[in-house]
This record gives C-alpha cells, structure tokens and sequence, in this order.
C-alpha cells in the first residue's frame, strides 16, 4: 500500500486500501452496524424505544448501508469519480434527518448518534486494518476519511431536519392561521371542522381569546396548551397578538390568569370552541376600555360601555332634575343618590361610603325627595338611575 496525499474532502481522498482488507470490512459490516446500533442505544436515552422491534431493523440496515458505502468510496483511488458512491447514504441521512424531526427528536440527539457511530466504526474498522497490516501513516488517512464521512452524513441529517420541522412548521401555522381566520369569520361549522382535520387540530370544548402584547407572545406561548392557536393579524389590533387557547374554563381559568397577570394582557370568556368570535370581540371592547387580565371581572362595565352613546342620553334624561343645580351641589347629591341606590336606603352605610353624618345623608335625600318626587319609588326609575350613575 503507498500513502497519498492527505486530503480532508472524501470527493478526493486518494486512499488506497488492499482488496484483503477490504474484504474483511465488507464481510463485518452487519457486526459493524450492530455495534454502533447498540452504542448509540446505550448511550443516546431517546433512541432506545426507536430502535426496538422493525424500526430497529430499518435503522440497522441503514447503518449498514452507509458504511457500505463508505468503504466503496474509501476502495477508489484519486482519479475515478468519488461523488457517486456518497450519494445514496447522504440522502438516506437527509431522509433520516427529517424523519427524526417529525418523531420529535433533536438535532442534539441526532448528532449524539452520529458521534457515537463514527467512534464505533473507527474503532471496529480500523483493527481489521491494522490486521491486514495498514501502515501507522496510512491509518491516520483512513481515520480522516472515516470522519470526513460520518460528518458529511451528519451536515446532511442536519438539513434534512431543519428543511422538516421549517418546512412543517410553516405549513402547520398556515393551517392553524386558517382555522382562525374562518373562526372569526364565523364561517359554517362544517368548513371550520373540515379545516381543523386538515390540520390535525383537534377542536378543543372550549376556546379563550386572549390578547397579548408583541413582546410577550413567546413566553405566553410556552405556557399555555400546546394547541394555542395563533392568529394571523387581526384588523384594530395595534401592538397586540390574539391567541385562542383551548379549553381554559373551569378551574383551568385560574391557571391561565396567572400567566398572564403583569404581561399587559387580557383574557376573554371561555366559550364553545366554534362561538369564539364572541370571545375576541369581548376582549377587543375591554382592552378599547382598558380592562385589565380578565373579561369576567368587568361585566358590569363592559355592559355599561356596550353603548357609550345610549349611556350618555340616559344619563342626560335621568340626571335632568339636577340640571339647575350648580355643579358642587349637582355632584353631592348625584354622588349620594348613587350611593343610596347602591345601599339600598341604608342610611348609615351610605354615609359611611360617603364619609358623611347620616343626618347629611338626610338632608340630601330630602332634596333629591323634592327633586324627583314620587318617582324615586318606581322601579323603572331606579332601573335607570341605577345604570346612569353605575
């Protein structure tokens, strides 16, 4: 055997080893591949469970055949092209990346195995060398081209896991999106549940509209359930992020509140999953209003509010006998016929919400007596009243 030239690139390695040789790594390439099968088990947590019954077999043929062709490439010489007996292990190992980013697995883990692999057949390969009497010299090339080898399969695994999980995650949210964009569309039942399917969504009981602020959409995300929805841009949403998370209710609410609490966000109601409009809408009109957290806590307000000009003639028309009053007289005796409403003619509590002597209660609510007259005891009047001074 002649040592040639180093050369870090396995297209041009220049290695030659002797037909005995290899001979005897072809013929251990299934010992070969067990091994490092049964290293990277023993050593790499995740990959214990996938390498058990037919998938086992499936990773071991693989194996198998990337060496194989790691020793066609290393048993051609400088001059023949040395591209093509790579090819089929590089895109088995692209294959491999990308079907380790959809069972899940990292590519720490993936590169974990690749490691371990290329260890283990230096190790196996390089004593049938050495028994076939590889020079010290020639050896290290022969470790070099190993190791060249291994890592181009690795960058190639890598690939093939970034392109899967981009290539998933961006049409996964673009499926997501769509579920969304047809929930506050309020399309048909039908179309929404079709759309779900397609996703592999599964509809939850309930969902909660919840508005975040841009700079807390990561960590929100990674607190709430995994099949948060996150919607696409919402028209009047300035600076903000919707995300629908599922089946929030109960005391799971509670949970979710506490995620939120001092991210500057909001939560609406948890309704059925298909009626969630009514919860984004519900959210939307309490953050116009600067409603903080929680929806639920603001009922009589947002309820108030749902009409700010209807609130404004009623309080016009049932504040109107106070109208010649001046204003610090008309203020006391609105701000005591509240109370009074409030109280329910509690004498005593009302002027202890008012920091008053109950005789100053008396007083004012012989004015406002005169004022309005018997109408103080109408219901339809309290009503009103009630709602105005709210």
């Amino acid at each position: 055997m002649r040592r040639a030239p180093r050369s870090s690139a396995t297209s041009d390695h220049g290695l030659e080893l002797s037909p005995a040789a290899l001979e005897e790594m072809r013929g251990q390439l299934s010992a070969v591949a067990d091994d490092v099968v049964g290293a990277i088990v023993d050593e790499v947590p995740s990959y214990r469970d996938a390498f058990s019954g037919p998938m086992g077999e499936t990773i071991r043929n693989a194996v198998q055949l990337a060496l194989g062709g790691f020793l066609t490439l290393a048993s051609r010489g400088r001059a023949q092209d040395l591209r093509t007996p790579t090819a089929p292990a590089v895109e088995g190992s692209y294959q491999l990346g990308r079907g380790e980013a959809r069972s899940g697995r990292t590519t720490d883990a993936l590169l974990a195995a690749f490691r371990i692999g290329a260890r283990v057949s230096w190790r196996d390969l390089s004593a049938i060398a050495v028994r076939n009497g590889l020079p010290a010299d020639v050896l290290a090339d022969f470790a070099e081209l190993v190791f060249a080898y291994i890592d181009e399969l690795s960058a190639a695994a890598v690939a093939g896991h970034t392109d899967e999980t981009e290539t998933t995650g961006r049409v996964r949210q673009r499926l997501l999106e769509r579920i969304a964009a047809l929930l506050l569309g309020e399309a048909p039942d039908d179309e929404v549940t079709e759309a779900a399917e397609r996703a592999g969504w599964t509809p939850p009981t309930t969902l909660t509209a919840v508005v975040v602020p841009e700079s807390q959409v990561r960590p929100v995300l990674g607190l709430v359930a995994a099949a948060t929805i996150q919607a696409a841009e919402l028209p009047g949403l300035d600076e903000g992020v919707l995300l629908l998370v599922p089946d929030a209710h109960g005391r799971s609410r509670a949970a979710l509140l506490r995620t939120l609490r001092n991210r500057g966000s909001i939560a609406g109601p948890a309704v059925p999953w298909l009626d969630v409009r009514r919860s984004v809408d519900r959210a939307l009109r309490a953050r116009e209003l600067g409603v903080e957290l929680d929806t639920e806590a603001e009922l009589p307000r947002l309820v108030l509010h749902a009409d700010e000009s209807a609130l404004a003639d009623l309080r016009a028309r049932v504040l109107a006998p106070l109208d010649d009053l001046k204003p610090g007289a008309r203020d006391k005796l609105a701000d005591t016929l509240r109370a009074w409403l409030l109280h329910q003619g509690r004498r005593d509590d009302v002027a202890a919400a008012l920091f008053v002597h109950p005789q100053t209660v008396r007083y004012r609510m012989g004015q406002l007596r005169e004022l309005y007259g018997d109408r103080l005891e109408e219901p339809d009047t309290v009503l009103a009243l009630t709602l105005a001074l709210a």
